[in-house]
């Protein structure tokens, strides 16, 4: 045994690097299914949501092709996996808006369509991936639950709202929810989005679901008569 040092092709460092030289080993930096979404994210932003292929998030992560099927199964479940926490931190938000209906339940379900046009608006991308990735909503359990858990927001703020009509006129609360949904995701992906793909409105989108909010609640008998 040489008494020298180490030829140069037997040092090994003691930390991985992210050198280009050592692709294949930066998945061990400890965090590859958090670098494997935030590139997902990136790549939809750059080409949309079915723009990418599985190797190319992988290569964007800086990891090999291989990688990658450490956490998930294919691009569909990673693309799962985003649209997941992209419901969850959309839950957040309408929750927060809510805010168990204070002051008043008209003025927190205001609230409630603002910031599903605010969610829109600052993540683009993860919008994409929850609702123009064609990934089915039941793609895993944890989508699932996500995405009930952001809905249930809606329509708990429906059910508040119904109480407020005389109990032999109240429509359905899931009726209730689902068109005020329909009219907020309609706005928020036509116009308050935050790509490229919004279209022109010559007013603020929030002043348009207000409009369009207020016009169904006064239909229902609610509402200030404006």
């Amino acid at each position: 045994m040489s008494n020298g040092p180490p030829a140069s092709d037997d040092v090994r460092p003691v930390h991985m690097t992210w050198s280009k030289n050592h692709p294949r080993d930066r998945y061990h930096h400890g965090n590859l299914r958090e670098a494997l979404i935030a590139a997902a994210l990136k790549l939809i932003g750059e080409k949309g949501p079915a723009g990418f292929t599985f190797a190319e998030a992988a290569r964007s992560a800086g990891v090999s092709a291989a990688a990658p099927y450490r956490h998930f199964r294919d691009r569909d479940d990673l693309m799962a996996d985003v649209a997941a926490r992209g419901f969850e931190q959309l839950a957040e938000a309408l929750a927060a808006a809510w805010a168990a209906g204070a002051p008043d339940p008209l003025t927190a379900f205001d609230r409630v369509g603002r910031a599903y046009l605010a969610f829109a608006r600052a993540e683009p991308a993860y919008y994409a991936a929850m609702f123009e990735s064609q990934i089915p909503p039941d793609a895993s359990p944890e989508l699932t639950r996500a995405g009930d858990q952001a809905f249930g927001v809606l329509r708990e703020a429906a059910e508040t709202i119904s109480t407020l009509l005389p109990a032999g006129s109240r429509p359905p609360a899931l009726m209730v929810a689902l068109h005020v949904w329909s009219v907020a995701h309609g706005i928020a992906s036509l116009f308050a989005r935050g790509d490229m793909a919004r279209r022109k409105l010559p007013m603020p989108p929030e002043d348009l679901l207000e409009a369009a909010v207020l016009l169904y609640l006064q239909g229902l008998g609610l509402g200030p008569a404006r």
